[in-house]
């Protein structure tokens, strides 16, 4: 074997070696990447959850409040004409 041969094989394998470290690097990357990706997604989705609870229980108040106030405008328009029944 010359020392062209040979040079030419240590250079063949040493790029080898290099494009198999960028390619795991890159691997490692869109890991992280996936990763950090589904740790944003879970956290948006527990906000959403949190959101959603937090209006719910708002317009269960809300309602609450609507109907006592239509309960005392009732309540107003009975004793107005005198038709609430107090005993």
């Amino acid at each position: 074997m010359s020392s062209s041969q040979f040079n030419a094989g240590q250079t063949h394998g040493q790029t080898q070696a290099k494009a198999e470290n960028w390619t795991e690097s890159a691997k490692s990357t869109a890991n992280a990447a996936h990763d950090k990706a589904c740790d944003m997604a879970g956290d948006s989705q527990g906000q959403a959850q949190r959101s959603k609870e937090e209006n719910a229980g708002l317009l269960q108040q809300t309602g609450e409040q609507m109907v006592n106030m239509a309960q005392g405008a009732i309540d107003g328009m009975k004793n107005t004409l005198g038709m609430n029944d107090k005993k």
